[in-house]
């Protein structure tokens, strides 16, 4: 029988929550999966979006290769030739200092205060962020969350306005700067352009302009006060409020030591120093320094370089103002007006304009006896034209002189009359009212005789002194007829200065000039006046004849004895009619000056004469002036003129070789050749001149004289006014 193996039953597996649970893991999973690829989803779509938002806003982002030819607008600073700093000119009070010359202390202070992890992040601090988020969430105070790059993206590219969208734009412009900018080219940008309010930008600007110090001369206790003015400057301004300002400062030396800048202990003794602010100045015009020689400075910057240039590109001009000179002159000035109306003479306002001839250098420039001020710009030394009166005879004379007629020549003081235009005739007079006859010229002119020097002018032709005058200095239109002998033609106080300068430097013309040197804002000289233009417009000789024989004006003419400054001088008074003008100018080897008086509405003063208050004037100047320089006398031309002792005087006279006389009693300095000399006559009538082309300088033959001079006795005759609006000299009363 065969037998059947029987497997053992295998028992039975118990059912237990063991299945369940595997399914409950499985549907688990599924959710865990489907979170995580809703999570993915919904992390991609914000990466998405984000990116999107990104390259939307990318695409409308400025062009940051602008910031490489970003030109912010710049001060024109302006200096006395001492270097003292007369004015800054501006759209915005800017002066760009380059990093590293911003010290080291005062860079932590603001990187401290604006963005203590500025050398850390890329543009964007996103600790920083969180951190504003959490203090605005528990409603903490918290400076911010914008770094230095961000403030410097805003400022260059964006608006203040306060959106997503700005911010956006700031975060993505500031991550890109970072790209292409270093740190320090990133922190010199915002150092510059940043405002500091009392109208300064730049930390160059406020530290002038709350301490009167450069930059790199700031202590610490200054530069964390203007470290903390960025963030409100109108509250926390020191000329604001004092205590506000103190309170800021005390934060940012705070944060200086949190991050490790500073000790407790120096953060305490720079908030116990003293500040040393030099108090708010005004703004404009207000602000400068000798604003009658600044503003005209500002005219002829403006003139050769544009509006634009000058108030924006950062010039550095170099003046030639001499600051002691120019408190002389403005002395003078306002003293001698005081001294006007003290005596009833009726002048309120004054000019004086003194260049060293030389150079040409105005060295100052007075335009009013009353301070410049917002209601009183008027600059009466270079914008007013004023009749000259006699003191243009100088360049009657000085064409005189030029045509080969020495100082010894005789002209006769007669009556002449002249046709004028309506049928009528024009007869110059003195205020004498009397004709003294023959005389020398060196005579007529320190009398200032009027009908001797329209006999000249008329002689050499009017068209010729206006040549000569133009030649020497005058830049003002004048008007072709006789009467210009006298002065009847308005011109300003510079151009006869500039004349004068002319005769006081050897008959070598140099256009006056108060700059000597202008740079751009990284220091390339763009105007040099180191070496001006010279040209010699008259010879030697004849300067050194004309300034003797204007050594007499002052020695025994109109000039004596107010304009005597103790030491060798020459000068020429100028009144007009009804003494609406009074004038004295003059000059030594070493300076020039130009004094004008009058009243701005051209109406007459009372009795005053150029020998009196202007010669007054303009001694005060030129003793206080050349205080400190050794007098010397003109330089004799060796070769082009003698000195002669003259027979019938024994005087001595200077002659341009080749016009001495024939008969002379000793020689003071050198051999001479004997000349012949001659009368000078011209009594007749003639018709009024008309234009014509001026004749070339020199081109009138030199004739010598051909009888000895006769001299009046000094003294004896009055110069006068003529009785048309003409210039002349009246001797002053004692």
């Amino acid at each position: 029988m065969s037998r059947t193996l029987v497997r053992p039953r295998t028992p039975a597996r118990r059912r237990t929550g063991g299945s369940g649970g595997g399914k409950t893991g499985r549907i688990v999973w599924r959710v865990v999966k489907a979170l995580g690829v809703l999570v993915l989803f919904a992390a991609l779509l914000f990466v998405g979006i984000v990116a999107g938002i990104v390259a939307s806003y990318s695409r409308n982002l400025p062009d940051i290769n602008r910031m490489a030819d970003y030109q912010p607008s710049r001060s024109t600073r302006v200096f006395a030739r001492n270097g003292m700093q007369l004015a800054n000119l501006y759209r915005e009070n800017r002066t760009w200092v380059s990093v590293d010359k911003i010290p080291v202390q005062v860079r932590n202070a603001f990187i401290a205060t604006e963005d203590a992890h500025f050398y850390q992040h890329h543009g964007v601090d996103f600790g920083g962020i969180a951190r504003a988020a959490l203090a605005d969430w528990r409603h903490e105070q918290f400076q911010g969350a914008s770094t230095i790059t961000q403030q410097l993206a805003r400022g260059l590219f964006l608006s203040n306005e306060v959106s997503y969208s700005r911010k956006i734009q700031e975060a993505l412009l500031a991550i890109e700067i970072e790209r292409y900018y270093t740190k320090d080219e990133i922190l010199e940008r915002y150092l510059n352009l940043i405002y500091f309010g009392s109208g300064a930008y730049g930390v160059e600007a406020a530290a002038h302009t709350y301490f009167g110090t450069d930059v790199g001369h700031l202590t610490l206790a200054q530069a964390s006060i203007l470290a903390g003015l960025p963030a409100a400057p109108s509250d926390y301004s020191p000329y604001v409020s004092l205590d506000r300002a103190k309170e800021r400062q005390h934060h940012v030396l705070g944060r200086m030591v949190d991050a490790g800048f500073v000790t407790r202990a120096e953060a305490d003794a720079a908030e116990a120093a003293p500040l040393h602010l030099i108090g708010e100045r005004p703004a404009g015009l207000q602000s400068y320094r000798y604003p009658y020689f600044t503003t005209y400075v500002t005219h002829l910057l403006e003139s050769q370089f544009g509006t634009q240039a000058t108030f924006e590109s950062g010039l550095q001009v170099y003046t030639t103002l001499d600051p002691a000179v120019q408190d002389a002159a403005q002395e003078a000035v306002t003293w001698g007006i005081d001294r006007a109306k003290d005596e009833g003479i009726g002048a309120h306002q004054g000019a004086l304009v003194a260049i060293k001839p030389s150079t040409g250098e105005i060295l100052a420039m007075v335009g009013g006896a009353t301070p410049f001020s917002l209601t009183n710009q008027f600059n009466r030394a270079w914008q007013a034209r004023r009749q000259p009166g006699s003191s243009f005879k100088a360049y009657v004379y000085t064409a005189e002189i030029d045509a080969g007629h020495p100082p010894t020549t005789i002209v006769d003081d007669s009556p002449i009359s002249y046709p004028m235009g309506d049928g009528t005739r024009w007869a110059p007079m003195d205020d004498d009212n009397r004709f003294l006859g023959e005389m020398t010229l060196r005579y007529a002119l320190a009398q200032s005789r009027n009908v001797v020097a329209v006999k000249l002018a008329q002689d050499l032709g009017i068209d010729r002194v206006i040549e000569y005058a133009h030649r020497m200095g005058v830049t003002s239109p004048l008007e072709a007829n006789l009467s210009l002998a006298l002065g009847s033609t308005g011109i300003s106080p510079l151009d006869q200065a500039a004349g004068y300068a002319t005769l006081a430097n050897q008959g070598i013309h140099i256009p006056p000039s108060p700059i000597r040197l202008v740079r751009d804002s990284i220091g390339t000289p763009v105007l040099d006046n180191t070496y001006p233009q010279q040209t010699e417009v008259i010879s030697a000789g004849v300067a050194y004849v004309m300034t003797s024989m204007l050594e007499s004006v002052i020695n025994e003419g109109t000039g004596y004895p107010n304009a005597q400054i103790g030491r060798p001088a020459a000068g020429k008074t100028g009144t007009t009619s009804d003494f609406r003008d009074a004038w004295f100018v003059g000059y030594t080897p070493d300076l020039v000056a130009a004094v004008w008086i009058g009243n701005d509405n051209n109406s007459p003063m009372s009795e005053s004469y150029g020998g009196n208050v202007p010669a007054r004037i303009w001694a005060r100047f030129m003793k206080k002036a050349l205080a400190h320089t050794k007098p010397h006398d003109f330089v004799l031309p060796a070769g082009e003129v003698h000195k002669v002792r003259l027979c019938e005087t024994g005087k001595t006279e200077v002659f341009l070789a080749g016009t001495e006389p024939e008969r002379t009693c000793g020689v003071p300095d050198e051999g001479t050749s004997p000349r012949s000399t001659r009368t000078r006559t011209n009594t007749a009538p003639v018709a009024p001149v008309a234009p014509v082309k001026a004749v070339p300088l020199k081109a009138v033959p030199r004739v010598p004289p051909t009888v000895d001079p006769l001299t009046p006795e000094p003294g004896t005759v009055g110069d006068g006014e003529t009785q048309q609006q003409l210039g002349s000299d009246p001797t002053p009363p004692p």
